[in-house]
């Protein structure tokens, strides 16, 4: 082959590398991680809003009378963000971080790195994938628990954004997870010992500023805090913190996860060995 052929041979794939991006690839292996939820819904949608509307029917039953008014707000419409919000976070950890381990166990995880996908494009079909899971188990959430409570959406803006980054930054925990772990135990390690006590600390069933010291500083500093506390912001119209600061806060974590995710489909850590 002669040098000029050479040369026009890798320049489309020099350009899709540094400035085209491959949006049918993305879209693909996107489409197929919204495909995989979907295709056992009952476990990955309607399980999770059925937990979530038993977690508030037992708090609000056992708990409504004694704990009274927060804020001069039934304690169901308190409780009922932080839920909604506990479910997708939850949600998308689990997408991203099992579509991979599985792939990794079972041995057809070159079938998605082989492809001409670049460590962004990966990234983002694994994020997207998994916030777009935590997403909809919101949407079904509001749907089949708001009305029974007679709540509404005071700032639809802002909910949107907490719900949005927050499926996308566990989405994100979730794809990094995958990555690291090399058997479902460790998957599990991280539910059961990081993202499931960081949800439930972090206000989702309690003011934080109700907490004794330094409980409360402690807590007001969980990032997850900022999320559902951010959502309670556009459910109800109220929160403890700035919504503003929490949106710079969730941002900023967002694309520090989004950069180690890069570094390591770029490094081929824990992938190619």
């Amino acid at each position: 082959m002669s040098m000029s052929s050479e040369t026009a041979a890798s320049a489309p794939m020099g350009q899709r590398r540094f400035g085209r991006v491959n949006w049918l690839g993305m879209k693909t292996l996107y489409g197929k991680e919204v495909r995989r939820f979907f295709k056992v819904y009952m476990q990955t949608l309607v399980a999770p809003v059925a937990t979530a509307g038993l977690f508030m029917a037992v708090f609000t039953l056992a708990l409504a009378s004694r704990r009274g008014d927060v804020d001069g707000m039934p304690f169901a419409e308190f409780l009922a963000p932080g839920i909604i919000m506990m479910a997708v976070i939850q949600n998308a950890f689990a997408n991203s971080s099992s579509s991979i381990v599985v792939g990794k166990v079972q041995g057809n995880i070159v079938d998605v790195l082989m492809p001409p996908l670049s460590p962004g494009e990966l990234t983002t079909a694994y994020a997207l994938g998994g916030a777009t899971r935590g997403l909809c188990v919101a949407a079904l959430s509001l749907v089949l628990i708001f009305p029974f409570i007679g709540l509404g959406v005071a700032n639809p803006v802002w909910a949107i954004f907490f719900a949005a980054i927050g499926a996308l930054i566990l989405a994100l925990v979730g794809t990094l997870t995958g990555i690291w772990a090399e058997k479902f135990d460790h998957t599990a390690a991280i539910t059961n010992f990081i993202i499931t006590p960081l949800a439930f600390l972090s206000g989702t069933f309690y003011k934080v500023s109700d907490l004794p010291e330094p409980w409360s500083t402690v807590s007001a500093w969980n990032p997850i805090h900022f999320l559902i506390d951010g959502f309670r912001w556009g459910i109800l119209g109220q929160g403890e913190t700035n919504p503003w600061a929490g949106a710079a806060i969730s941002v900023a974590i967002a694309a520090a996860l989004w950069a180690v995710c890069l570094w390591m489909f770029r490094t081929g850590y824990r992938l190619k060995s």
